[in-house]
């Protein structure tokens, strides 16, 4: 029987709240395996951490006997998800699509059992729908509906473009758990509607519907923004060993606690005493590298992450600095360039917002100093080392305007 505790573990919503464990009883009593089904479109060639707070849940289903769903979208990954979107996606051919599923398929078994997985792509069904299946489908929904949905809302109000395209893009998707007959969904906190959609199809259909789980969208390094690789702050599960312990080593302090409730596979038990280590005077760097360790280890095998340890602790904890530090130009007037837009200027925050908030995280160093100050104000005439974590670091060379 599945650790209710364990699986709930970093979850969001379950919907409805009280049919996981009833669905989970049914399915011992009958001895009948459960269908867990996730889906991925396939957008991009690498899958990052953020997209392993789903397989990781599917992993927890697995090791309870259940039958995880890997669906791959190729169909719905070329209409683009309008998800969070604030304009139309462009959408991809099939040859990219094609192309990127590939590396999914190798890489999700990083995680999932092969033998307790079924990968299937949904153009399998859809491409043979037709037009006389898309009609009955969009019949199942109302316009008013799907401007319930806030991201489509928040465009309509603001008279910005919506693709009609764009309003079958959740129908797509719920069609798939009824094809698929899945018994639960999980999908991020920004899938809710969607998820729901697929619920209201199954129950048209005769089927029992799905029960939900959403889990937390996960912080990128910067420690403010989702993971995305177009933003640059992803661990990539393809990273080299030591490029992901090193990325691990650079988040927050505070962001690590959640990156071990998310992401972590240690009991909860294990956790809670490691912040109780924390808490009587342990460096949080220390805890962190078990974090590190065991991330390494899980997508690069065991040892890995001791030896990648190693490496960083000979780089950075003993005072070695990268070799291959870039050195960037920046002017200022006579009043200097305050901190935060020297971040950004550096490449090392996107905005100057951002680059106060890592300030306040005490996530920043200038010439090796740890700075909290967001109001500090570097003078013209200088070369600064800026460091943010413990990965990533430039050199500001700042001129007067001329």
């Amino acid at each position: 029987m599945l650790n209710l505790a364990e699986i709930t573990r970093g979850t969001e919503a379950i919907l409805p709240a009280d049919e996981l464990p009833k669905r989970l009883e049914a399915a011992a009593r009958g001895k009948r395996r459960l269908r867990v089904k996730a889906g991925f479109d396939p957008t991009a060639k690498d899958l990052h951490l953020g997209h392993t707070l789903l397989l990781n849940k599917m992993r927890a289903f697995q090791a309870a006997g259940h039958e995880a769903i890997f669906l791959i979208g190729d169909f719905t990954g070329m209409i683009g998800d309008p998800t969070g979107k604030n304009e139309t996606r462009k959408p991809l051919t099939r040859a990219e699509v094609l192309e990127n599923a590939e590396t999914y398929k190798e890489q999700v078994f990083k995680i999932l059992d092969p033998n307790q997985t079924t990968v299937t792509f949904n153009s399998s069904w859809l491409d043979t729908l037709g037009t006389e299946g898309m009609l009955r489908l969009a019949a199942q929904h109302t316009v008013a509906r799907m401007l319930e949905r806030d991201d489509f809302a928040k465009r309509y109000a603001s008279q910005q473009p919506i693709a009609i395209h764009e309003f079958l893009y959740p129908l797509l998707q719920g069609h798939d758990s009824v094809m698929l007959q899945s018994d639960i969904e999980l999908g991020g906190t920004d899938q809710t509607f969607n998820l729901l959609v697929g619920r209201h199809l199954q129950q048209a259909a005769g089927q029992v519907p799905q029960v939900i789980m959403t889990v937390p969208i996960l912080e990128g390094l910067d420690g403010v923004n989702k993971m995305s690789k177009s933003l640059g702050n992803t661990i990539g599960l393809n990273d080299a060993p030591d490029d992901m312990f090193g990325k691990i080593m650079s988040v927050s302090d505070t962001l690590m606690w959640r990156y071990f409730d998310l992401l972590s596979f240690r009991p909860l038990s294990e956790v809670a005493e490691l912040r109780h280590q924390a808490d009587a005077g342990q460096n949080p760097r220390d805890i962190k590298m078990t974090l590190a360790i065991e991330i390494v280890d899980r997508f690069h095998g065991a040892g890995v992450g001791e030896r990648a340890r190693g490496a960083f602790s000979a780089r950075f904890s003993e005072g070695r600095l990268p070799d291959d530090i870039q050195t960037i130009s920046a002017t200022c007037g006579d009043q200097g360039l305050p901190l935060a837009k020297a971040l950004k200027e550096a490449g090392l925050a996107a905005s100057n917002g951002e680059g106060a908030r890592l300030i306040d995280q005490r996530a920043v160093r200038l010439d090796g100093e740890r700075i909290e100050d967001r109001t500090l104000v570097l003078a013209a005439g200088k070369t600064y080392l800026l460091q943010v974590g413990s990965r990533r670091h430039a050199r500001l060379a700042l001129a007067a305007t001329a």
